[in-house]
C-alpha cells in the first residue's frame, strides 16, 4: 500500500490526535482552570493563559461540562465548556509574573 493513500494517512493523523487528547476523571465539585484561547484579550505576553478557579457543576457526556464561578454574586449562573480546555486546580495562589524595568538616559 503506498504511503501517500488519503485513507491511509488519514487513519494515521487521527490515530496521533486522539493519542494527544488526554483523558481527564473530572468529578462535580472540583475546582479547575479554564484556558482562554482569546489571545486578544492578553496584551503581555507572560500573563498566564488560565483564567481564575471555577467549580464544575455537572459532567456531561463527550468531555463536556458545566461550569460555574464560586465567587459570583448569581449562583444559578453557569455556562458549558469543552472539557479539553480545563485543568484540575491544586490550590494556592494564582502566580502572575509581573516586570518593571527602569529606564535611565546615558
Amino acid at each position: 500500500m503506498c504511503m501517500s493513500h488519503p485513507c491511509y494517512t488519514n487513519k494515521k493523523v487521527k490515530a496521533y490526535h486522539d493519542k494527544k487528547l488526554l483523558k481527564k476523571d473530572l468529578q462535580p465539585g472540583q475546582q479547575v482552570l479554564l484556558f482562554n484561547s482569546r489571545l486578544k484579550l492578553f496584551l503581555g505576553k507572560l500573563k498566564s493563559k488560565w483564567s481564575r478557579p471555577f467549580t464544575i457543576k455537572e459532567v456531561k457526556p463527550y468531555r463536556v461540562m458545566e461550569l460555574m464561578d464560586p465567587q459570583s454574586t448569581i449562583h444559578e449562573r453557569s455556562w458549558i465548556v469543552n472539557g479539553q480546555r480545563l485543568k484540575l486546580y491544586h490550590g494556592g495562589s494564582i502566580e502572575r509574573l509581573t516586570a518593571i524595568l527602569h529606564l535611565q538616559d546615558p
